[in-house]
């Protein structure tokens, strides 16, 4: 009886042990179906790094017609860009990726112009552009060439501007590459030497002069703004400290003054302990809270620091419309001492924030299909490149001329950048960290083993 029992339970438990495992192998082969039917990958990363952004998922969103992407390569560099562009194609069923070996199919290769492997096009119709890297901003941009064509931003030049091409903390190269990765043509024009903004220019910017405008030069700009033309006008607050002279350029705050936009010759500053966990001191307000504005409404969440900023007054006019898009917080002050370096908080000619540091504004022009736009921000330096990667600068100096341009559709905040995640440590604690890791977990380890061996024996 006993040699029944133990073989009817040896029975069962075989049984048992074989229906898990059909089981368990029934449900791994209905997670694998389904992982390759519908693949939607998981991004963990703290910065969102292999989510495609807002702006290209706007993009896509938009798509009226179908686009291929075409990535040529051999075989073995396919899985290079599949993760890339599986993210794409998983955005819209109207995008299609096709994989193409240039070595079997050197004809097509050569159609194309492809100029070395590795390279991905992005064709729409009869349009066809090819992607300046294998990056979610090279894909993009290329997105944006087929789609949107080129449009042409002016930086006016001759009153000591800040400068496109200088490459150093001051100035406006890294901007400039924003600009054209969203397909951006940029270029120099003196209102000095031509008596009217060029009708090419999509977009004129006014980069913090620190000398006057000429009243020709000034009306120049007017007569662009008020006749349909976008401008982008950053100012800096006349400050005489040092060798740093800024002008307070009467001529260009007339202008601005007329569309309802009127500079306070000051200078805000923010006492805030935030600004120096990031690296910045009282001469950076920092601004989290954002208006509706299409400019800035994406923004939220975020922050923008404005060097040197410039307070503003604003008002509505027979034929200006502005708005509030940036403004600094309670806590901060502004002063009128604009000579001197040393500014004390007890002043009693401080005034008391909150202000207004950035507005946006239209003109309604003589035809009513044409009506002007400006944006008017209190301070220049936030877009050269020593400031232009803090925090939210960047979005917000694209954002306002995607807006300028009626390019609504491309504002949102920009693919992110890689992370320095390291860690820095001081010698001692390397020390501390090696004799632990490296001796003391090993020896303990064998300790235990040893005294485990002991015992039983």
């Amino acid at each position: 009886m006993a040699t029944a029992n133990l073989g009817s339970s040896k029975t069962r438990f075989g049984a048992s042990a074989g229906l898990y495992t059909l089981i368990v192998i029934a449900a791994l082969c209905m997670i694998n179906w389904l992982a390759n039917r519908y693949n939607k990958p998981i991004d963990t990363t703290s910065n969102k790094r292999y989510t495609l952004s807002d702006e290209t998922k706007k993009i896509v969103a938009g798509l009226k017609g179908d686009v291929t992407i075409t990535y040529f390569d051999s075989p073995q560099g396919f899985d290079t860009a599949k993760p890339l562009l599986d993210r794409y194609r998983n955005l819209s069923s109207k995008i299609h990726v096709q994989y193409i070996d240039y070595k079997k199919q050197l004809t097509l290769a050569r159609s194309y112009g492809l100029r070395f492997p590795g390279s991905a096009f992005v064709e729409a119709g009869p349009k066809r552009e090819e992607a300046k890297a294998l990056t979610e901003e090279g894909i993009t941009g290329a997105f944006l060439k087929v789609l949107k064509g080129s449009r042409k931003v002016c930086f006016v030049t001759g009153s000591h501007e800040r400068q496109l091409d200088e490459s150093g903390a001051t100035g406006l190269s890294r901007l400039k590459d924003l600009l054209a990765r969203d397909n951006y043509t940029v270029d120099s024009i003196s209102l000095l030497s031509q008596s009217e903004v060029p009708k090419d220019c999509a977009v004129t910017v006014v980069a913090g002069p620190r000398n006057d405008y000429e009243p020709a030069s000034a009306g120049a700009l007017k007569s662009y703004v008020e006749a349909g033309g976008r401008a982008l006008i950053l100012l800096d607050p006349p400050l005489h400290v040092g060798k740093l002279e800024t002008s307070d350029n009467p001529a260009l705050a007339q202008v601005i003054s007329s569309w309802g936009v009127t500079p306070a010759k000051d200078l805000v500053l923010d006492p805030s302990p935030v600004g120096q966990m990031i690296g910045v001191g009282p001469e950076v307000p920092l601004i989290t809270d954002f208006e509706s504005h299409p400019i800035v409404k994406d923004l939220k969440g975020g922050a923008v620091g404005l060097p040197y900023a410039e307070s503003l007054d604003m008002k509505n006019g027979d034929n200006t419309t502005v708005e509030k898009i940036l403004g600094s917080a309670d806590r901060t002050f502004s002063t009128t001492n604009l000579t001197s370096n040393q500014i004390s908080m007890d002043d009693p000619k401080n005034k008391k924030g909150p202000f207004v540091l950035g507005v946006a504004g239209t003109y309604k022009s003589s035809d009513p299909a044409k009506s002007g736009r400006f944006v008017v921000i209190g301070s220049a330096s936030f877009l050269e490149n020593g400031y232009i990667g803090l925090e939210s600068n960047r979005d917000l100096a694209v954002n306002a001329i995607n807006w300028l341009s009626s390019d609504e559709d491309l504002i949102s905040i920009r693919p992110k950048e890689a992370e320095d995640r390291r860690m820095n440590m001081r010698q001692s604690q390397l020390n501390v960290f090696q004799w632990t890791v490296l001796v003391g977990i090993p020896l303990i380890i064998i300790a235990m083993g040893i005294a485990i061996y002991v015992k039983r024996r």
